[in-house]
């Protein structure tokens, strides 16, 4: 018996998830008549934390939807900003991108980071667990079914890393706000306060730090303030330009 045939039409900016021969409009997908829109979509290659509307012969219609023979669907990506209800955005980030996390942190963003590969079903509850959007290069991971919510990391190089998430959720930011070791929040501090961890050139030349108040570490304008800097006011005038 042959098997209903459907023709899908994958979104330009999902064509790095499927092979060279499904990026030229409308192709034939085999299915089997009983699985799901969704389950034919991921067969494809396209973890459905990257699908937006699935829109077939011109009507939206769930990933739930069964497919009948003759269809034609558009599998577009998601709607920038995305907005993800039912709880505050924040970020659970996988142990390839602790520059990511550090980063986020740096400019105020709540996002946890696993520095120890914990596996897939532990990274996938804790995201359930925590409400956590689970940030990640990896497809397996994004295709569990336990997922809170999560987003496919697009690039390498942790500049464009950023600037992709925060272009795709825009978080509120408030810099140098949370401890980029630990995620927890900074509080002002005096330097008799941290000065177990100040060594004798830090103790004259500053004055002004911060505390975690989760870990304890101390944070004041040393060498690298300029390189940080520069992040948070590119992510700041990101922000202006997208108003």
């Amino acid at each position: 018996m042959n098997r209903p045939e459907i023709h899908v039409e994958v979104a330009p900016a999902l064509h790095l998830f499927v092979p060279q021969s499904r990026r030229a409009g409308a192709t034939p997908l085999a299915t089997d008549g009983v699985s799901t829109l969704g389950h034919a979509i991921e067969s494809l290659g396209v973890p459905l934390t990257e699908v937006g509307a699935l829109v077939v012969d011109g009507r939206e219609v769930p990933v739930s939807h069964i497919p009948k023979a003759g269809e034609t669907v558009e599998v577009r990506p998601v709607d920038r900003p995305q907005r993800v209800p039912g709880a505050p955005l924040r970020f659970l980030l996988d142990v390839h991108l602790g520059t990511l996390a550090r980063r986020l942190r740096l400019l105020g963003v709540d996002a946890a980071y696993e520095s120890t590969d914990i596996g897939d079903p532990a990274l996938a509850a804790r995201s359930a667990a925590e409400r956590r959007v689970m940030l990640s290069r990896d497809r397996g991971l994004l295709r569990r079914r336990e997922l809170w919510a999560g987003a496919f990391v697009y690039s390498h190089r942790p500049d464009d890393q950023l600037h992709d998430v925060l272009d795709r959720f825009a978080p509120a930011l408030h810099p140098w706000t949370r401890c980029t070791a630990c995620n927890g929040l900074l509080r002002q501090a005096t330097k008799a306060e941290v000065a177990d961890q100040l060594k004798h050139g830090t103790q004259r030349s500053y004055d002004v730090f911060a505390q975690c108040t989760e870990c304890g570490r101390a944070y004041w304008k040393g060498a690298h303030h300029d390189q940080l800097e520069a992040v948070v006011d590119r992510a700041l005038s990101m922000r202006t330009q997208g108003d």
